[in-house]
């Protein structure tokens, strides 16, 4: 039996380690309730955003002190990252579940929703006519942004790294920066790499897509359109380099083998953004904020899957723009209305009732013996 409307919403603390987001705001909550949705909110669930819990309570929501509580009683359970092994016992059949998944790079995770009958919604594959993520785009953007600020940090000395400046000094050369796609992640982050004065190299497919970015950039970001045999001269060139490849509900293609990984620089660093769809580096393996570097052929890889967890305050904000007025349509229309009604919602749910729903995350699920 289908529960009746309006939704009720559920917000949990998040328990990926390093993840300090939270999927609403109390502002979104204040939305919700003028909307007569009823929300449940965990205790202290938005404390690492700077959002105290007497915030949601006087935006309307009911306050509940354990998870579980939350997950058996909403009807939505809206989170920011995928849920993690411990939570797999509150997955239920008729759960609603609204949160970042990247299922392509989570199989367990898929393999999770689909035994219990969850109706999975994922953010990164709400997809709009033209091809763009609007869900996805803010923390792209944060990522990206990131991204240079990071490799500038683990190109010093002391963690490993070159011990270069990211933006040299008069007389001394910059760092080399290669950012491997021209989307949201990788203008982010060549636009700040560039304003930090970096040497900045962006290497994309779509060269209609390069021709934007070079009237923008006005020569300090050099484009190349991407084929093998430039990949390969600009990442044994590079100190710092960046994957920020997509393939909306699929995995991230290996752009960089291992032998190009040897034959950087000792004390290059790698920052692959992509490692939440699987990485674009043959050597990337997902890492944590706790633990965020390793060592491999003489490069730092930092390959952290929820960079935007590192700045929780402006990312839950930032998400909860993106999201809100889709919460609103599934909470007060049901999904069925609220899909039937936008296509770019429809294209975010990636499981239902056990089956795969989204072709391009069942292609991916495909290749690793998923079928639903």
């Amino acid at each position: 039996m289908s529960p009746s409307l309006p939704l009720t919403v559920g917000v949990v603390r998040e328990t990926k380690p390093g993840e300090h987001r939270v999927a609403l705001t109390p502002d979104g909550v204040r939305e919700l309730h003028a909307h007569g949705v009823p929300v449940l909110v965990e205790r202290d669930a938005g404390l690492d955003s700077a959002l105290p819990t007497d915030d949601y309570a006087a935006a309307g929501a009911r306050v509940v002190d354990r998870a579980d509580d939350v997950w058996a009683r909403a009807d939505l359970v809206v989170k920011v990252k995928e849920p993690q092994p411990t939570e797999f016992a509150f997955l239920r059949p008729g759960l609603v579940l609204f949160t970042y998944l990247h299922l392509a790079a989570y199989p367990e995770v898929a393999r999770a929703l689909l035994a219990h009958g969850v109706t999975g919604i994922a953010y990164e594959t709400v997809q709009r006519a033209d091809g763009s993520l609007p869900l996805l785009v803010p923390m792209s953007e944060i990522a990206g942004r990131m991204a240079p600020q990071v490799g500038a940090r683990f190109l010093e000395r002391t963690p490993g790294g070159r011990g270069m400046l990211l933006g040299g000094v008069p007389g001394v050369a910059p760092a080399r920066v290669v950012v491997l796609g021209a989307g949201t992640v990788g203008w982010s982050a060549g636009r700040i790499a560039a304003g930090m004065g970096a040497e900045v190299r962006m290497v994309n497919r779509d060269v209609a897509q390069l021709r934007g970015i070079d009237a923008v950039a006005a020569g300090r970001v050099t484009t190349h359109a991407s084929n093998r045999a430039v990949v390969e001269r600009l990442v044994a060139d590079a100190d710092l380099l960046i994957g920020a490849v997509l393939v909306p509900g699929g995995r991230a293609p290996v752009l960089v083998g291992e032998d190009l990984v040897a034959a950087m620089r000792p004390g290059a660093v790698i920052v692959d953004v992509a490692v939440d769809q699987g990485g674009c580096v043959a050597t990337t393996r997902e890492t944590s904020h706790a633990d965020p570097v390793y060592e491999r052929h003489g490069v730092l890889h930092y390959a952290v899957g929820n960079m935007p967890g590192a700045v929780p305050h402006t990312s839950t904000h930032a998400l909860t723009n993106a999201t809100l007025a889709s919460v609103v349509a599934l909470a007060t229309r049901g999904v069925a209305d609220a899909t039937t009604a936008d296509p770019a919602l429809a294209l975010g749910v990636n499981t239902e009732a056990g089956r795969l729903v989204n072709p391009a995350v069942a292609a991916a699920l495909a290749a690793v013996g998923i079928h639903a």
